[in-house]
């Protein structure tokens, strides 16, 4: 028997495939949008409407129609419904701490070489946005091992990732606990090819990713501010088992499209945050010396440029013990107290108690609903 003559698979009940094609059935996320481009996103429901200020429209006008139709409400609005995408539902799906954007979501499983069957470990799940794009690109053979300290965040996550994909994922573990105490009983040393950190201190977790890591695997991490960034980097090449560091941020600008007005939007989504990706290196090996040397000051005003080279060619970025250069009275991230390392300190909005128990409560409705 040919390729061409095996039978098709069956698609997953599980991961979502079947909820992606086919009419639109009762429970499903529909998004629809008004003649302004304005979308609304709702639950079809025998029996429920839909209400704007400018007339409403029944929920089972919309059941049984086909993805991409037109429903007309009670006052000749008219609205274009479809399935929402995976960045349109993480944009408006219920939220318990900040999401990762889709623009870096895309980047993450680009860049860390997310393949199917990976296994990928996932520390800090937040509302569960990068989550669902990591599932995505693992498949059911693969697996996300995710970490998170927050029982009510994990939980809000779950949830997003239950409604998203129908169910439970097969390929997801989330655990409530840190990542560096729990890691080593979840995975053994040396069997995980990609690690994710999106964390307020990933250089913390840097000893227990090396372990877990196969040699090539790649580490990844999502960081908001360049106080961050400069300390992942630090940490990165104070240990050893790693490769050189890159690091950058992507931008994404709409354009307008009318007639003859082409031209940028004027809004835009700017900086997010930064991604940092290394890769571990095999057991016992020491990485090449840098070449490039930093610029003069770069480790601290006192610092001697080029004294841990003979030569005066290498960087002065390691101290006598192999950790990073600290001068005095300097205000380097590598200086800062552990726990100054806060959301609130980073410029994050923290959301209330109230609010995170309010939509996980949500949350757990709608997970009672999809059982």
């Amino acid at each position: 028997m040919t390729d061409a003559e095996q039978p098709a698979a069956e698609p997953s009940l599980v991961a979502g495939a079947h909820d992606r094609r086919g009419v639109f059935e009762v429970g499903e996320r529909i998004q629809l949008t008004d003649p302004k481009g304005r979308l609304h996103t709702i639950t079809l429901e025998p029996g429920r409407e839909f209400h704007t200020h400018r007339g409403f429209l029944r929920h089972d006008d919309l059941i049984g129609s086909h993805d991409g139709s037109v429903v007309t409400n009670t006052a000749g609005v008219e609205y274009l419904a479809l399935r929402p995408l995976l960045s349109d539902y993480v944009m408006s799906m219920p939220r318990g701490a900040a999401v990762v954007y889709p623009k870096d979501s895309g980047q993450i499983v680009q860049m860390a070489d997310i393949f199917p069957g990976a296994t990928v470990v996932e520390a800090g799940v937040g509302s569960g946005a990068l989550s669902m794009s990591l599932l995505r690109a693992i498949g059911e053979h693969g697996r996300l091992l995710s970490f998170e300290r927050r029982e009510d965040f994990a939980d809000i996550a779950r949830g997003n990732g239950r409604a998203f994909f129908g169910g439970d994922h097969p390929a997801w573990t989330v655990t409530v606990g840190d990542l560096v105490e729990s890691l080593p009983a979840v995975a053994p040393p040396g069997t995980v090819d990609r690690v994710v950190l999106d964390m307020l201190a990933p250089w913390e977790c840097l000893e227990a990713v090396s372990e877990a890591l196969i040699p090539g695997g790649v580490l990844i991490c999502y960081v908001a501010t360049t106080t961050q960034l400069s300390r992942v980097a630090e940490g990165i090449r104070a240990h050893g088992g790693f490769t050189e560091p890159s690091a950058w941020e992507s931008l994404v600008r709409g354009w307008h499209l009318e007639g003859l007005a082409v031209r940028p939007q004027h809004r835009m989504h700017g900086h997010t945050g930064f991604l940092i990706t290394t890769r571990r290196l095999a057991p016992g090996v020491v990485p090449p010396e840098r070449k490039r040397r930093p610029a003069k000051g770069a480790y601290g005003d006192t610092a001697d440029v080029g004294s841990t080279e003979q030569d005066g060619s290498g960087p002065a970025s390691t101290g006598i013990d192999g950790g990073p250069v600290v001068v005095p009275g300097s205000t380097a991230s590598t200086d800062i107290p552990a726990d100054a390392w806060t959301p609130e300190a980073l410029g994050e909005r923290v959301k209330s108690d109230k609010t995170i128990r309010r939509v996980r409560r949500s949350l757990a409705e709608t997970s009672d609903d999809i059982g």
